[in-house]
């Protein structure tokens, strides 16, 4: 505090910051229950027919049974992935305990696919699968985990999900109850999602070659069966100024931190302009050593943000401008590095494949509230993006958490081994085998999946966004 005459600090001690306000957050809460609660009504009075095709009942039926008798494996992946968390790109004895789950169940598994070593892949075909007519679904499961956290963005929740879904749709599909279906399902295990896209470098290796249709889950505070993901860039900007004492000689110097002190600011009143869903964040993390010398380097990492591509890329350019602004005012050189690991793309949810996803969980007990349920400016980034924005898509949400449990938390990490966790991967499991089999043996689904996704803008891949 400060004395009445002196202006000078009674305590130079520690001081608090302020407790954000939660006034927002309680808002949308009440929004967000508002229409979740609309949503339970109108499904409560929506029957669930299984009649898109002659043996949906059947093969849905036998895909819940298949996953109750393997529950005891995904309860292993869910627990075991969680108690020895890996980094991306460093996911090695993951790899091999989900390949070792998938051998045990008969199946063969080729590691280090697509030029990622703790990359995985498995697949089954029909006896007279033709690549050039018949389908291919991949289910995509991630691993990866956070530093000093582990799990807490569930991928251990995902991986057991995806496993587990792989193994009833291959099962069910070589019974008798599959005859006259002709398809292949591939599983591929997704390493380094986590700040590292890691799913773009398998693209760009090969991996969505054949591939008709991709599904994976996310863990989350609510069920939803679509919601919003935004694009992602990231950047370094290095700013060269010329060092000086700054008391002796001040003149001679060109101060680099005046530069990223600008372009922060720059980028600070630059975000009054950007739509409401998206997001700029930079943090300065060099820019000095001492007060005497006026410093000749800074640096600064940004991220950028947004719902659609040409947004992201628009920002991206306005970026560009501020950062070359700031150094021209300060009267210093700049170098911006861009992507130092691909962009992630915005997710692109299939309208058509996100409500069979709904469907799947009706019957599993749950509801999965329709898009624009969650606001969207309650979004993440992931790397599935880059996949949706190949081919068509589905990256619904699954409950694992209270609602007010935020990912990327102590929290969250918590919660992701609980037994609600286990009951979302097993839900998600069901979910992603009944949709991965439909896509299959329900031809106008397929289709409908693809005019959509044609419709809404059809293939986009990052090498072309950045030639």
């Amino acid at each position: 505090m400060c004395t009445e005459n002196s202006g000078h600090f009674d305590n130079p001690g520690l001081r608090h910051p302020q407790v954000p306000s939660t006034a927002f957050l309680d808002a949308t809460s009440d929004l967000i229950e508002a229409r979740v609660t609309a949503a339970q009504k109108a499904q409560g009075e929506q029957e669930l027919r299984l009649d898109a095709y002659p043996q949906q009942q059947e093969l849905w039926a036998a895909v819940d049974s298949y996953v109750a008798r393997i529950q005891r494996d995904l309860d292993f992946i869910v627990e075991d992935l969680h108690a020895h968390p890996e980094l991306a790109f460093e996911e090695v004895r993951s790899q091999q305990v989900l390949a070792k789950v998938l051998k045990d169940h008969g199946h063969h598994v080729e590691l280090g696919v697509y030029g990622v070593s703790t990359a995985f892949e498995s697949s089954v075909q029909t006896p007279g699968f033709d690549a050039d007519k018949d389908p291919s679904i991949v289910i995509m499961a991630e691993y990866d985990a956070l530093p000093e956290i582990g799990h807490a963005c569930g991928h251990n929740i995902i991986a057991a999900s995806g496993v587990g879904a792989y193994l009833a749709a291959a099962k069910v599909l070589s019974s008798q109850a599959a005859e006259g279906i002709e398809g292949r399902i591939v599983l591929q295990g997704t390493p380094a999602e986590e700040g590292h896209t890691g799913k773009e470098y398998m693209i760009r290796g090969g991996s969505l070659e054949g591939i008709d249709a991709a599904v994976m889950i996310h863990g989350f505070g609510y069920d939803i069966a679509s919601h919003a993901w935004v694009g992602r860039r990231s950047a370094t900007v290095r700013f060269h100024g010329v060092a000086a004492h700054a008391s002796s000689q001040p003149y001679m110097g060109k101060n680099a931190l005046d530069a990223a002190s600008l372009a922060y600011q720059g980028l600070g009143l630059f975000r009054q302009q950007m739509p409401p869903s998206d997001r700029l964040h930079a943090i300065i993390t060099q820019g000095g050593h001492r007060p005497s010398i006026i410093p000749a380097e800074a640096t600064m990492e940004l991220y950028v943000r947004s719902l659609g591509v040409d947004t992201m890329m628009d920002i991206s350019q306005r970026v560009n401008e501020i950062v070359e602004g700031a150094a021209l005012m300060a009267g210093c050189g700049f170098e911006i590095q861009w992507d130092p690991h691909p962009m992630s793309l915005p997710v692109r949810n299939n309208p058509s494949m996100a409500a069979r996803w709904a469907d799947t969980q009706t019957q599993r007990g749950r509801v999965a509230l329709p898009e624009g349920t969650v606001p969207d400016t309650l979004a993440a980034s992931t790397d599935f993006g880059n996949v949706s924005q190949r081919v068509p898509g589905i990256h619904p949400m699954v409950k694992v958490s209270p609602d007010d449990v935020a990912l990327h938390t102590e929290a969250f990490a918590a919660w992701a081994k609980t037994p609600e966790a286990k009951k979302a991967a097993a839900d998600s499991a069901v979910g992603l085998a009944q949709v991965t089999l439909d896509l299959l043996a329900d031809a106008p689904l397929l289709a409908q999946a693809k005019s959509e996704f044609e419709l809404a803008g059809g293939v986009v891949a990052v090498d072309d966004l950045i030639a």
